[in-house]
């Protein structure tokens, strides 16, 4: 038996992997612990290689962007857009590039369509913590401005439909995008495998780390406030006095663990799509309203689409869904003189249902439990974060906020 106390850290989504290396960093034996294959959660790599989501970051991911900065991968993050992003409108086929950062909009060729004095002054409405409302209703009298900026941007921060999202959440991503530098737009160069999880284990691994794959969390066994055993399958870990846990899971999976706990029960889901379409040219990110594709990311390895707050489409079934997906994707590629052959018939595509993706960021906050369970647990994960919608952003907070929790 070691002496050293072990942290152990489940689940190698983005929050256990920054709590596991953080600890590590510390000085703490930390083992790493996940039920799948291969780490990532929601940003992991698929066995072809291709991401099972496009996930973007903005420069006012401050945390997200010093986390790849820690394990070396900040480089791998192109800004894809510089200009302003490029946004195609299906309804009259018009091509505009908008930026994200109302401080870009004094160039009046980067303003969103319908922006006016009086949307100004909504749109400062609902960036004030004042109040929750959906967003919709706070944006009903500025329905261009809604349609251009406000409803793609919810959807995509909050994965909510706009009728139901929380205008507080949005308020959040809305006051962190009035710094200076707030709106650029990155993406993973490569891939979230390449560019993210892969220096990310290998950071963790210098630090000492011990990872472990296909353990999944069945049980725990508790006794006066503390967790004193750890029960993966076939193998159970007794914990030593000074053994800390940090439970990084997503919601259902910590109310099977601990069943008393209030966790998020209203969930969203998300839609990629991934075509096999071999280009040339630098990364690009493209907006599309109108549609069934609303982000368009295009690498020389291939184009790949999110549809968020899917409720409609992940019901409905691939053959279907790739014509539709593909006619939009070649209208908006021709429209920004994308390079590259764009034929009519869509390529070999593969489709990602996560059904669960995120919590439904709807009006009300939802529970939010303590960071500390028991005396020797924590939590982490982008559903424990206040305020802040389920992100990469949220996770990473989460992650530091329960390596700072574990006692030294």
């Amino acid at each position: 038996m070691s002496l050293q106390a072990t942290c152990h850290v489940i689940g190698a989504g983005v929050a256990g992997l920054v709590a596991a290396l953080r600890l590590a960093q510390s000085g703490r034996q930390v083992v790493l612990h996940e039920a799948t294959p291969v780490a990532g959660g929601r940003c992991r790599a698929l066995p072809d290689g291709t991401d099972n989501g496009t996930h973007a970051l903005m420069g006012a991911n401050r945390a997200a962007l010093r986390f790849l900065s820690d394990i070396g991968a900040r480089d791998a993050w192109v800004e894809a857009e510089p200009e302003g992003l490029p946004v195609f409108d299906l309804a009259d086929g018009s091509a505009r590039r908008i930026a994200a950062s109302p401080l870009a909009w004094r160039d009046p060729a980067k303003r969103p369509p319908g922006l006016s004095a009086s949307g100004i002054l909504a749109l400062l409405r609902l960036a004030l913590p004042i109040g929750d409302r959906p967003v919709a209703a706070a944006m009903a009298a500025h329905p261009v401005l809604y349609r251009a900026l406000i409803e793609p941007l919810t959807v995509a921060a909050l994965n909510t439909p706009g009728h139901e999202a929380s205008s507080a959440r949005l308020g959040v991503v809305l006051r962190r995008l009035g710094r200076p530098g707030a709106g650029a737009l990155l993406v993973a160069r490569d891939g979230l495998g390449p560019d993210l999880i892969a220096p990310a284990l290998r950071t963790l691994e210098q630090a000492g780390a011990t990872i472990r794959f296909g353990a999944r969390l069945r049980a725990m066994t508790e006794a006066e406030g503390r967790i004193i055993a750890l029960h993966f399958g076939d193998d159970s870990i007794m914990l030593q006095a000074r053994d800390e846990i940090v439970l990084a899971l997503p919601p259902w999976e910590v109310a099977r663990l601990i069943p008393k706990l209030r966790v998020p029960e209203r969930h969203a889901p998300i839609l990629n799509l991934h075509f096999a379409h071999r280009g040339k040219g630098p990364v690009r990110f493209i907006g599309v309203l109108g549609g069934l594709t609303q982000w368009v990311l295009v690498r020389p390895s291939g184009v790949s689409v999110t549809v968020s707050a899917a409720d409609a489409e992940v019901e409905e079934q691939a053959p279907d869904l790739a014509p539709r997906a593909w006619a939009e994707i070649r209208a908006a590629a021709k429209a920004f003189g994308l390079p590259g052959d764009w034929p009519e018939s869509p390529p070999a595509m593969r489709a990602v249902k996560e059904r669960r993706a995120t919590p439904r960021h709807a009006v009300g906050m939802p529970p939010q439990p303590l960071r500390q369970i028991y005396r020797n647990l924590v939590l982490a994960g982008d559903w424990t974060w206040p305020r802040l919608p389920a992100t990469i952003e949220a996770a990473v907070l989460s992650g530091e906020a329960a390596a700072k929790a574990v006692p030294r």
